[in-house]
Formats: structure tokens, C-alpha cells, sequence
């Protein structure tokens, strides 16, 4: 019980946080994604690097902070799209830097460096996208419904998996997580699909209810992959949370893993419809 009220209320600030940010406007929108991404990269790199090529890991976040603005600027400010293909600069720069670097005896850890470039800069990158859409004025209410998505997906599947799946029913992905279960995974699933048609009625979602709906399965789906690809991660590197700057849940990245898939889901999604 102490565990739950600890998660609970750790939640519950990081939820107003990231509420907050959203609703103050698109700085303070840009402050919290590059601060989140930021934060999810160095505790990605301490779990798979360690303390080795510090230089390199602060070269490779700096380029997914590059990447960020540079996407900003060119969905809100007018920034010339094509200069936005100046994000690979830095990138270039952490390959040449890897020629200098003289203990080559872990030198494979270098592709965790591309690998949080992918895995994390590039959808937080994306939420750009869904924050200013095609007339690029910054709007919060799409990313922040795609956020309680999200949530409602999360806190469905944890509950359903806590009070039934762990004593019936057959588990999701044992040899990845083997807390996740099936009762759990359609626990979330249904919940996340209330959430989409109460968001639909209340004029956040501003799309046709059947695009709501397909949405919201979208996102759980993929968010359920996204657990699953970071509890892969912690398996292999043998750890119980990415990081613990939120008591009760871990890291940013062990709170952020189901959006990191499930934003950029849920914007092609709309993008591919051109209704974004």
C-alpha cells in the first residue's frame, strides 16, 4: 500500500507537470520535451554505457536537443524546412569523434549512442508535429489528449493486471516481463478506448468518432510495445528501473516508455489521414 500511495502521488505531480507545460504555451512546451528527452537519454546511457565515452553520450544528447529545436522552429516559427536536415551535423560529429577515442576495448556501445537518437530523440522529436499540426499554431489539446491516452492506457493495464492477471489468466510476454499480463493488456485497452470517446465528446479530439476509436487502439497497442521494448532493455543490462528521479515508478524513461511509441503512432496515424 505504501508502494501504490508512493506511485500515486509521483504520478499524479509528474501528470500536472507535464499538464502544466502543455497549457502555459509552446515555450514552455518546448522547455519539458527537450528537458524529458534529455533526461530519458542520459538515463538511457547509464543503463547501457555506464560511465564509459561521457564525452560522446553529452555529444549525442546535445544533437537530439539540436534535432528538437530544429523541428520547433519549423513547425511553429517558419524555420526553413529545408534547413531542419542540419540535425545531422551533430550526429556526424559523434562518428568522428568515435576515430579519437583511444580504449576501443567496448567500442560496440557507440551504437547505444544512435540508438537513443532513434529510439528516444527522434518521437520526442515528433511531438512537434501533433503540438502545431499543419498551420503551425501551437494547440494543446491534441498532444495532451494523446498523453491521457496514454495514462488512461497505463493506469488500465496496471490495474486489471494487478487485481486479475496476476491470479488468472495467461501472461502477455513472460521471457520480457513477466508481470504483464493479458487481463491487463485488455484492461488498458478498453480503458483507453473510453478515454478517446470521452475526449472525442468533449471537443478535444476533434475528429470523427470512428478515428477516435481506431486512434485510441493505435496507441494502446503500440504504448504496450513500448513497455515491452524498455523492459527488453532493463532485462539484458540486468536492472530494475532506468533511473529513480520518480520514487514508486524509476526514471523519466520507465514513466515515458509507452508514449516514446505511441506519440509517434498516434500522429502518423492522423498524419497519413491528413486530418493532423
Amino acid at each position: 500500500m505504501k508502494n501504490l500511495l508512493i506511485r500515486t502521488l509521483t504520478g499524479a505531480g509528474f501528470v500536472c507537470v507535464v499538464i502544466a507545460c502543455l497549457l502555459l504555451g509552446k515555450y514552455s512546451f518546448c522547455v519539458l520535451m527537450t528537458g524529458l528527452m534529455a533526461v530519458m537519454m542520459i538515463e538511457f546511457y547509464r543503463m547501457t554505457m555506464r560511465g564509459e565515452y561521457v564525452f560522446s553520450q553529452v555529444l549525442s544528447v546535445l544533437a537530439a536537443i539540436v534535432m528538437f529545436v530544429l523541428t520547433y522552429l519549423y513547425m511553429g516559427f517558419n524555420f526553413p524546412g529545408r534547413l531542419v536536415i542540419l540535425a545531422i551535423i551533430p550526429v556526424f560529429l559523434i562518428m568522428i569523434n568515435s576515430l579519437y577515442v583511444k580504449d576501443k576495448t567496448d567500442f560496440g556501445k557507440f551504437a547505444n549512442l544512435y540508438t537513443a537518437l532513434l529510439y528516444i530523440a527522434v518521437p520526442m522529436a515528433m511531438t512537434n508535429f501533433a503540438a502545431f499540426g499543419h498551420s503551425g499554431v501551437y494547440g494543446w489539446t491534441l498532444l495532451l489528449s494523446f498523453f491521457i491516452i496514454v495514462w488512461v492506457s497505463d493506469i488500465g493495464g496496471y490495474l486489471f493486471g494487478m487485481t486479475i492477471g496476476q491470479k488468472f489468466g495467461k501472461k502477455l510476454f513472460p521471457e520480457v516481463s513477466p508481470k504483464k499480463s493479458w487481463a491487463g493488456f485488455w484492461g488498458g485497452l478498453v480503458l483507453a478506448v473510453l478515454a478517446g470517446v470521452v475526449l472525442h465528446y468533449a471537443g478535444m479530439l476533434k475528429y470523427p468518432l470512428i478515428h477516435c476509436v481506431i486512434l485510441s487502439i493505435l496507441m494502446n497497442v503500440s504504448g504496450v510495445y513500448g513497455d515491452l521494448i524498455e523492459s527488453q532493455w532493463k532485462r539484458y543490462y540486468a536492472v530494475k528501473d532506468a533511473g529513480t528521479i520518480m520514487p514508486g515508478h524509476g526514471g523519466i524513461l520507465d514513466r515515458m516508455d509507452s508514449a516514446l511509441i505511441a506519440l509517434p503512432v498516434g500522429t502518423i496515424y492522423l498524419m497519413v489521414l491528413n486530418i493532423l
